[in-house]
């Protein structure tokens, strides 16, 4: 049986309602179907779904089209649910990554019947996961038309402020080689762990960049993630293996960064087994400086940049300036005591509620 949403609903009974239907990735399954059933009962969108991922569209002939996209996925409950409220803070997992940011999609899909722009609302699965199996990059691949738009807004947790682009990232495995030999007669060999040393003193001395880009300032970061080699307790290991995420400003490609690890890690052996580009802020665009304008107005506050990798940047792959706007404390999504003050729910669902109306 299909749960029931109601998108009439207070913010703070919507995102409770959402969250406490569990929906860790890969079990996205009945909250699609709810999200689903809600919004096909609501005759001025056209509904489309791939999977887990819901799509609806308003058709009205506006000069320019926005896409408001949210993921529905969580990472694993930790003893989180159900939710509750205290003192005006709603607890739970998922309140803040992200579906507070996907309740004010709801109700907003729900109420702006004759918006001042035409919205494609987005609610796809799988974000917590592998990147392969993102649902807005399996939109994008199997019907890259349902996001076809002018700009973007991915209700990612931004504290209710706006954030542009985001860094992208690459990893990298820098080797180690080393000779083997019996632990007792070390010097028959080199030691791979010891020589280790000399990628972890790299790291130790590099001094991340700080790079501006369109008016914001991304901090980026180089750092150990991973460590292994060895193969038992009597043996001096021939190899070892330093995992490196190197976290760059959007200015950079793909390449550049490679290249400048590359760099660092000359002399050793260096494998990228991960990358991703980041996103410029695209606050430049005429969209983009009236969106800032108008949920400022509301919010307070200023632009800041993005330091982690979201789906923004598949939005600016496809061509589509993106910024990230929505509530939760970033810094506590994933924790145990994840959480969102109620009236931030409001807040956020106010601003773009201003700025999709006027």
């Amino acid at each position: 049986m299909t749960a029931v949403l109601d998108l009439n609903a207070d913010l703070t009974t919507l995102t409770a309602q959402l969250c406490d239907l569990r929906s860790v990735s890969g079990e996205e399954r009945a909250l699609a179907d709810a999200i689903e059933t809600a919004l096909r009962a609501l005759p001025h969108l056209t509904v489309d779904r791939d999977g887990d991922a819901v799509v609806a569209r308003t058709e009205l002939g506006r000069k320019s089209r926005v896409v408001i996209a949210g993921h529905i996925d969580t990472v694993p409950v930790a003893d989180n649910l159900p939710t509750r409220v205290e003192q005006g803070v709603l607890w739970g997992r998922g309140t803040v990554d992200m579906k507070g940011g996907v309740a004010v999609q709801l109700a907003l899909a729900a109420e702006l019947v004759a918006p001042s722009r035409d919205l494609t609302w987005v609610f796809y699965d799988h974000e917590e996961v592998d990147a392969s199996l993102n649902g807005l990059g399996r939109i994008a691949r199997n019907h890259p038309e349902w996001l076809a738009a002018d700009f973007a807004v991915l209700c990612e947790p931004s504290d209710g402020g706006i954030e542009g682009g985001c860094n992208g990232t690459l990893r990298a495995e820098v080797e180690v080689p080393g000779i083997a030999a019996h632990s007792a007669r070390a010097w028959t060999g080199r030691n791979a762990i010891h020589d280790t040393a000399e990628v972890l003193n790299r790291l130790a001395a590099y001094t991340p960049a700080e790079v501006e880009v369109d008016g914001l300032v991304y901090r980026e970061g180089m750092n150990a993630v991973l460590i292994s080699g060895g193969v038992a307790t009597n043996v001096i290991p021939d190899r070892t293996v330093v995992t490196v995420n190197y976290r760059f400003a959007p200015a950079r490609s793909v390449d550049e960064a490679e290249a400048h690890v590359r760099e660092l890690f000359d002399g050793f052996t260096v494998r990228i087994t991960d990358s991703a580009a980041g996103a410029r802020p695209g606050l430049d665009d005429p969209i983009a400086a009236d969106f800032a304008a108008a949920v400022l107005a509301v919010t307070g506050g200023v632009p800041a940049p993005k330091y982690g990798w979201t789906d923004v940047a598949r939005f600016s792959a496809l061509g589509i300036p993106a910024v990230n706007f929505g509530p939760g404390d970033p810094l506590l999504a994933h924790k145990d005591d994840e959480r969102v003050p109620v009236e931030q729910l409001g807040q956020c669902r106010d601003a773009l509620r201003e700025w999709l109306t006027r």
